[in-house]
């Protein structure tokens, strides 16, 4: 079946859909070569229309065990080429099937790379990816369907959890948490309880933990007050280690503001600067928002920096025991040099 993405400044970019569904969504890109499913499942990407910039996706199939959340929560996902004929040996079936199993929206045989140019040179944008047979008036009517703006309530768990037998109790509040990030705090020797991302402060301080840990999510963190109110309550009650929007609401919640990047951080190539040491980090990230670090309180220090446009990708605040990364160390498609991030958050817990 013929498609397109149609982009809000009016270009369009034709190829072929898996299914007749329509969808709308902001359009991104992630530069990654390997790592399409942790990709897909991210709840980060919770909202937005996925492509890919490396030609060849589905190459090494479907391996369940990698995914980062239990379904897809993105819009949709614009690829070169799907590999029907997958070959690796850890291969459980073909991507066009997992695709169409969580009902995603799938344009192919499309060109991501003018795609990518497109919006490097407008910013992100918002698009749809509809069927050639859809009329214009339906086209308009799905571009004014407005983007949803509380996706951390959408993704965030809907009970408390508890997983692992570790020495040290973490209470992870769950924005959109990666499987990884929670697979590597019980890998250090933790115990954790999950948290909804509405949880009042004074009930996960309750739990008594040896640590608190805020979790990667969607969006911009300015429209969840309601997250950044919480996350103040709790700053200098206990070591705090975020990540990604975790390091955003707590810059919220510190006094900062938030900024709009103009297309954003994805992928799994990301140069980052250590500033305390000067080693530079390989990293995975998938940010559309960053921290403006001249309206952090004194008392903050910067320990990281993208080498790609020199904005804010951690800081440490050694009076409130905080410390946190906007990169995703816990990241598979990739390096694993990130990990002594939690053996940090180890020692702080250690030192509390």
């Amino acid at each position: 079946m013929k498609g397109r993405l149609i982009l809000e400044n009016g270009q369009q970019f034709c190829g072929d859909m898996l299914t007749a569904a329509a969808t709308v969504g902001e359009v991104v890109f992630n530069t990654g070569m390997t790592g399409y499913q942790e990709t897909f499942t991210d709840p980060s990407y919770a909202g937005q229309i996925i492509t890919l910039t490396y030609p060849l996706i589905g190459n090494y199939g479907l391996f369940h065990e990698i995914e980062q959340a239990d379904r897809p929560y993105a819009a949709g996902f614009i690829v070169s080429e799907l590999c029907d004929a997958p070959s690796n040996w850890q291969n459980e079936g073909p991507l066009a099937t997992f695709i169409m199993t969580h009902h995603i929206t799938c344009l192919y045989h499309v060109d991501t790379r003018a795609i990518t140019r497109a919006i490097r040179s407008h910013g992100v944008m918002k698009g749809v990816i509809v069927p050639d047979t859809m009329t214009e008036e339906a086209v308009k009517e799905l571009f004014d369907t407005p983007l949803e703006t509380q996706l951390i309530a959408r993704v965030s768990t809907k009970q408390v959890k508890q997983r692992g037998n570790g020495q040290y109790h973490v209470a992870v509040m769950d924005y959109g948490a990666k499987d990884n990030i929670l697979r590597d705090l019980i890998r250090n020797d933790c115990r954790i309880t999950v948290f909804p991302h509405d949880t009042k402060a004074e009930d996960v301080l309750a739990v008594r933990p040896d640590g608190i840990f805020l979790s990667n999510g969607p969006g911009d963190p300015a429209d969840v007050p309601q997250c950044y109110e919480e996350v103040k309550k709790m700053i200098g009650k206990k070591p705090i280690f975020g990540i990604c929007m975790g390091l955003q609401l707590l810059g919220l919640a510190l006094g900062g503001q938030a900024k709009k990047l103009a297309f954003g951080h994805r992928g799994s190539n990301h140069p980052v600067k250590d500033v305390q040491t000067g080693r530079v980090y390989i990293t995975s990230q998938n940010h559309g928002y960053v921290i403006d670090e001249t309206t952090l309180p004194e008392g903050v220090t910067v320990t990281h920096r993208s080498l790609h446009d020199n904005t804010l990708e951690g800081f440490v605040y050694p009076e409130k025991r905080i410390m946190c990364v906007q990169y995703h160390p816990e990241a598979s498609p990739g390096p694993t040099d990130n990990l002594y991030l939690f053996g940090q958050f180890i020692q702080m817990m250690e030192g509390n």
